[in-house]
C-alpha cells in the first residue's frame, strides 16, 4: 500500500504543463495533502505491524509458560489489553446501577422494617435509596475472569452503608482440559447458588423487593460468603448443569448457619441464644449441591427446573446443624416474531424450606451467679418453609404487568428467655407470635415501563396478612426507578 501514493505523486508531476513560474497554489496544496496522507498511512501500517508482532510475542510467551509449568513473563501476566497506537487498554467493563423508591404504607416505619425483610427493599415511608452498585468485570489473564460489585445504600435510620457485595474469579481454562468438558471453577466472595433469586443482584429482580421466605431463610442481604464453587455442564442431550460449592458458614450474611452475634441479636431464630462453636473441621463449613435442567417445550415455550440443598452448622451450639432445601421452576413463552423481545410471558416459582436443628443449652437463673440454679433446655428441630409464585406479562413493547403471591410459615416453638427467668423453668412461645416466623401471606401486583434497556420504572403494591401481634395487616404502595451507566450485563435465564 505504501507504493501507491508515491506513484500517484509522480504521475501528477509528469502531467504538469511547463509553466515558466512556480507551481500554482491549488496544485501545491493538493500535493502537500497527498504527502501528509502518505505519511499517515505509513505510520498506520507500521503500528499495525508492531501490534501483530507484540500479540504474537505475548501468545508465544503464554504457550512457553504453560508448557514449562511456570508463570508467564511480566509482560503477559497482566490483564489482556487492546493496543491502539501507543495506548494499552485493559479489557474491563464498568457499570453503575442505581435503584431508588418512594411510597407509603399503612404500617409504621418500625413495622415496615419487619414486613419488608430485604436489606434493599423499600423499608420506610417516603424515599429510599435501595442501592447504588458499582460493578467491574474483566479478563484477568487467559485463565480467569474477575468480577467485583461494590454497594452503597442508606439504611432506614438514614446512615450510609458501604460494602463489597461480591468479589470473585471465574475460570476460563482448567488443567487436564476440564473446561472443554463443561467444568468451571468460581473462587472468592459470592452469592450462594441456591434457587433463583438468591444468586442475582437486586437490579435483576422483576419485583422491587425480596419474597418473605427468602428474607427469612437467607437474611436481609442474601446468603453469600467466601468460598469455592464448581459447575459442570453435564453431557446430556438437554441443558443440565450440576453445582457443588463450599463456603464459610459464619457472618451476618449466613443467617441460617453460624450468622454473627449482631445478626442473631436482630433476628434470632426461635429465640435461641448465640453460640459460635468455631471451625473445627470441614464439617463446620456450609456445603451446597444444586442441579438445574432446561428444556425447549416447543418453538415458543421453554422451561427450567432446579433443585438445591445445603447443610452446615448453626449458631445454637456445637451440635447445632441446619438443612436448607428448595425447588424452583421457570416457564417462558415468546413468539417467533417479536418486537425487540415483546410480547412475552414468564412464570417463576420457588418453594424453600429450613430444618434448624437447635442444640441443647443451659440458662442461669441469675445472670451474675449461676450458683442459684440453671435451667436445661433440650434439643429441638425448628422448621420454616414458604413459597412464592409470580407471573410477568410483557403485553406490549416496553410495558409489562405482573402478579406475585407468596406465603411463609413455621413450626416448632421458640424459646422465651424472659418467661424462663421469671418462672424458673423452660418456657416456649408459639411461632405465630414471632414476627420473623409467623404465618404471612402477601399479594403484589406490578406494572413496569422500560424507557430503554438502561432504565426502568416500576409501580408495585404489597398487601400483607400477618398473624404476629407486633404487626398489622397493611397495604403498601411503592414507585421505583432504576437507571444504569456503562455496560449492560446479560441476565440469567
Amino acid at each position: 500500500m505504501r507504493s501507491i501514493r508515491p506513484i500517484a505523486l509522480g504521475l501528477l508531476m509528469l502531467a504538469q504543463p511547463s509553466w515558466a513560474g512556480d507551481v500554482p497554489p491549488e496544485i501545491q496544496r493538493q500535493l502537500d495533502a497527498l504527502a501528509r496522507q502518505n505519511e499517515e498511512l505509513r505510520r498506520t501500517v507500521q503500528e499495525l505491524r508492531d501490534e501483530v508482532r507484540a500479540a504474537r510475542d505475548d501468545a508465544q510467551a503464554v504457550r512457553d509458560a504453560g508448557s514449562a509449568g511456570a508463570p508467564a513473563p511480566a509482560a503477559a501476566s497482566g490483564p489482556p489489553t487492546l493496543r491502539l497506537g501507543g495506548a494499552r487498554l485493559q479489557l474491563l467493563d464498568l457499570s453503575l446501577d442505581v435503584l431508588a423508591a418512594a411510597g407509603g404504607s399503612g404500617a409504621t416505619d418500625d413495622q415496615l422494617e419487619i414486613l419488608q425483610g430485604g436489606g434493599h427493599d423499600p423499608r420506610q415511608r417516603g424515599f429510599t435509596l435501595q442501592q447504588a452498585e458499582l460493578s467491574m468485570r474483566g479478563a484477568v489473564d487467559p485463565f480467569f475472569t474477575g468480577e467485583a460489585h461494590l454497594i452503597y445504600f442508606l439504611d432506614p435510620e438514614g446512615e450510609s452503608q458501604f460494602e463489597i457485595e461480591e468479589a470473585f474469579a471465574t475460570s476460563r481454562m482448567l488443567p487436564f482440559g476440564l473446561d472443554e468438558h463443561g467444568v468451571q471453577l468460581e473462587v472468592g466472595h459470592f452469592f450462594t447458588e441456591f434457587g433463583r433469586i438468591n444468586p442475582i443482584h437486586p437490579h435483576a429482580w422483576d419485583w422491587m423487593d425480596l419474597p418473605v421466605v427468602n428474607a427469612r431463610l437467607f437474611g436481609e442481604d442474601g446468603m453469600r460468603a467466601p468460598g469455592a464453587r464448581v459447575g459442570w455442564l453435564l453431557p446430556l442431550p438437554w441443558f443440565s448443569e450440576l453445582h457443588a460449592g463450599v463456603q464459610n458458614a459464619k457472618g451476618e450474611t449466613m443467617q441460617s448457619f453460624l450468622q454473627s452475634d449482631e445478626a442473631a441479636e436482630e433476628r434470632p431464630i426461635g429465640g435461641r441464644p448465640f453460640a459460635d462453636p468455631g471451625v473445627r473441621s470441614a464439617a463446620d463449613l456450609a456445603w451446597l449441591v444444586r442441579w438445574v435442567n432446561g428444556f425447549d417445550l416447543s418453538d415458543t415455550w421453554s422451561a427450567q427446573l432446579g433443585g438445591s440443598a445445603m447443610h452446615g452448622p448453626n449458631a445454637s451450639g456445637g451440635d447445632g446443624a441446619t438443612w436448607l432445601y428448595g425447588g424452583d421452576l421457570v416457564v417462558k413463552w415468546r413468539p417467533l416474531a417479536t418486537d425487540r423481545g415483546w410480547p412475552f410471558v414468564t412464570f417463576q416459582s420457588e418453594i424453600l424450606g429450613r430444618r434448624y436443628e437447635a442444640d441443647a443449652f443451659s440458662v442461669c437463673l441469675d445472670a451474675s451467679d449461676c450458683a442459684s440454679g440453671r435451667v436445661r433446655v433440650g434439643r429441638d428441630a425448628l422448621r420454616d418453609w414458604g413459597f412464592y409464585a409470580q407471573l410477568l406479562w410483557g403485553f406490549r413493547r416496553n410495558w409489562a404487568a405482573g402478579l406475585r403471591v407468596e406465603h411463609a410459615t413455621a413450626s416448632g416453638d421458640g424459646f422465651d428467655a424472659d418467661a424462663t427467668l421469671a418462672t424458673g423453668r423452660a418456657a416456649f412461645v408459639d411461632p405465630s407470635l414471632d414476627p420473623y416466623r409467623d404465618d404471612r401471606t402477601r399479594l403484589s401486583p406490578l406494572l413496569v415501563f422500560h424507557p430503554s434497556e438502561f432504565s426502568r420504572l416500576r409501580l408495585q403494591a404489597n398487601y400483607d396478612w400477618t398473624e404476629s401481634p407486633e404487626l398489622d395487616d397493611a397495604l403498601s404502595i411503592w414507585a421505583g426507578i432504576e437507571f444504569l451507566f456503562g455496560s449492560h450485563p446479560a441476565h440469567a435465564y
